[in-house]
């Protein structure tokens, strides 16, 4: 009788959705499965404990209620409203039989399986609404979306979000929503957003992620950034923490109040497969820089703003970065170790975008990489303050720009500045083949190079007061462009190739300021090289040398040189300035020959001076 009564309620309600083109409710706790009549088809009620409908079989005990209303259904979406301390799930009809719900209060479970049937569209989990106490749990092997509309949810005991799927998960912020996501502390999650598969952050809303347990956002597979503002406003650990690459396409990123890093990116495998076509099976530890802006802010200690495992290339961004935690002792390593804005293990390519770098703790870096850098293009200013740390006998110094590797400058401006050690230094050799490249350190070399400098174009401007200007640990050769190196008084020297090296100038238009003691020097052709004295040195001083009235070069001593003044020689000829503690001009242009006489003007106060074509210094 019973089975009777419940076939005749079903037959009553299937003759009400075909008659007038309505919607089937079915209510199994907190899940409401929504079935539209265009849709259903023969439903198929057996032995008088299931019903399936479009594939999904439901045991009657377990269903609530049964309701036929106008409400509309789009196919393919699954939407989860929370509450304080509940949360209810709707599942369009079409996607019934793959998504198996599972609520408890406002902690919401999905297990997906295959979606192939639905023409290979995905599934989209739209979460809204507001929960102190609720979380989203997601599982399966296949690509969905994961949609934010308006969300503020705390998990007080884990994850806001957890995603076990290993598949590609688009992160969608709808466009003017605010969403706000918080994990809590202590737990055993690796984020406030965790996904193990690829994870792509997209949509024109905001989204905020405060991490109270570790990382802000983890993915154990690559991470993409698109479009959206997103805020980390807390991290213990990482603010994002990604395996085998992270890149930023576009949209506002700002991270800051974390424990670690800013962004990390780590080799998911032993072996990086380096970039590949359109990153297809990439596991490289690269990061890409390409459009958007990106404000970091860190404060942790030895930590650093963005840090790749591989390469790091900026392309188009506005990449804002600031560290001011101090350095720390890496007993794994066993090496002093500071902060740094960007971090690289391997190469560092800058070819667009405006990078602003500050870092002021002790050690502090503003690049640091550990092979190659090149800038091709783009806008770099870095700048240091901090001291030097030091543990025992390890040393870690402050540099506003370093490379183990070579550094390569061909296009871009580049402004670094640091006060207590090099501006910029390579472990290599340094190229500059154009741009232009302003270098000032208060205290140690503007620009050093372990190796080779080759000088070839552009503009070139080392500035140092407590050290030399430009300095070569192998030969330098400037060939091109418009070079000045501003050093300290004797025996520094505004440029400065190391013992049993030279200074080769074929080309240019150059000028050196330094002590008595200007490294050795060589030029061929019609470049000669002319030495002078004075005690006018000041920023802003203007420098020309004329043959007769003809202004052959002109220089303007450049901004932040104050040097402590000495005791002057007379203006010398070929064979140098003499002795003392002063300092002497080294010019080099085009239209001087040997032997003759030119006018050297330094501010107010001028000089005939002979040419020559080499000068010993030394």
């Amino acid at each position: 009788m019973k089975d009777r009564k419940i076939f005749t309620f079903i037959t009553a309600l299937m003759l009400t959705i075909a008659t007038a083109g309505q919607t089937l409710n079915v209510k199994v706790g907190n899940v409401i499965y929504q079935f539209p009549a265009s849709q259903t088809g023969e439903m198929n009620f057996a032995e008088g404990e299931t019903l399936t409908i479009m594939g999904k079989t439901f045991t009657l005990t377990d269903v609530n209620s049964m309701t036929v209303d106008n409400s509309e259904v789009t196919d393919n979406l699954v939407s989860v409203d929370y509450g304080s301390s509940s949360a209810t799930v709707y599942i369009a009809g079409n996607v019934a039989q793959y998504v198996d719900a599972t609520v408890s209060g406002a902690h919401v479970t999905i297990a997906q399986t295959n979606t192939a049937a639905i023409d290979g569209d995905e599934i989209t989990y739209q979460l809204s609404g507001t929960s102190t106490d609720g979380s989203f749990t997601l599982d399966g092997s296949y690509k969905c979306t994961l949609s934010l509309a308006g969300l503020t949810m705390t998990n007080p005991s884990g994850a806001a979000i957890n995603i076990t799927n290993g598949k590609r998960i688009q992160l969608s912020v709808k466009n003017g929503t605010e969403n706000t996501l918080t994990d809590g502390s202590n737990g055993s999650q690796k984020a406030c957003i965790y996904s193990k598969g690829q994870l792509q952050l997209q949509g024109k809303g905001t989204l905020n992620v405060a991490g109270n347990t570790k990382h802000g956002i983890k993915s154990g597979d690559y991470i993409t950034v698109k479009n959206l503002t997103l805020n980390i406003t807390k991290a213990v650990g990482d603010g994002i923490s990604s395996n085998e690459y992270f890149q930023m396409k576009s949209g506002v990123v700002t991270i800051k109040g974390v424990g670690d890093d800013g962004i990390q990116c780590d080799l998911d495998g032993d072996t990086s497969t380096g970039e590949t076509t359109d990153h297809e099976g990439e596991d490289s530890g690269n990061i890409y820089l390409e459009g958007g802006t990106l404000t970091v802010t860190v404060t942790a200690t030895a930590a650093k703003g963005i840090k790749a495992a591989g390469d790091m290339t900026v392309s188009d961004a506005i990449v804002n970065v600031t560290t001011s935690g101090n350095g720390a002792y890496d007993s794994t390593d066993r090496d002093a170790k500071g902060c740094a804005s960007l971090k690289t293990d391997g190469n560092m390519t800058i070819s667009g975008g405006t990078l602003t770098l500050k870092s002021t703790g002790t050690g502090g870096k503003c690049i640091k990489a550990d092979g190659t850098l090149t800038i091709t293009g783009g806008t770099v200013e870095a700048t240091t303050t901090g001291n030097t740390y030091s543990y025992s006998s390890s040393k870690a110094q402050p540099k506003a720009i370093k490379a183990d590797g070579d550094i390569i400058v061909s296009s871009g401006i580049v402004s670094a500045t640091s006060s207590k050690h090099e501006a910029i230094e390579t472990k290599g050799t340094l190229t500059i083949i154009n741009g232009t490249v302003y270098a000032l350190s208060t205290s140690d070399d503007a620009i050093n190079s372990a190796s080779h400098m080759y000088l070839k174009g552009g503009t070139v401007t080392g500035v140092s007061n407590g050290n030399d200007g430009i300095d070569s640990n192998g030969n330098m050769y400037i060939s091109g462009g418009t070079v000045i190196a501003c050093g300290a008084r004797e025996p520094e020297c505004g440029l400065d190739a190391a013992e049993r090296y030279n200074l080769y100038i074929t080309g240019g238009t150059v000028l050196g300021i330094g002590g008595g003691n200007n490294t050795v020097t060589a030029t061929t052709g019609s470049q000669c090289v002319l030495s002078t004295s004075s005690s006018t040195y000041s920023a802003g001083t203007a420098v020309s040398i004329k043959s007769g009235t003809s202004v052959l070069a002109s220089f303007t001593i450049p901004t932040g040189y104050s040097p402590s003044s000495g005791g002057f020689p007379a203006p010398g000829g070929p064979g140098g300035p003499g002795s003392g503690s002063g300092f002497s001009f080294l010019l080099s242009c085009s239209g001087l020959t040997s032997g003759n006489s030119y006018t050297v003007t330094i501010g107010s106060s001028s000089a005939s001076c002979k040419a020559a074509t080499s000068y010993s210094g030394r």
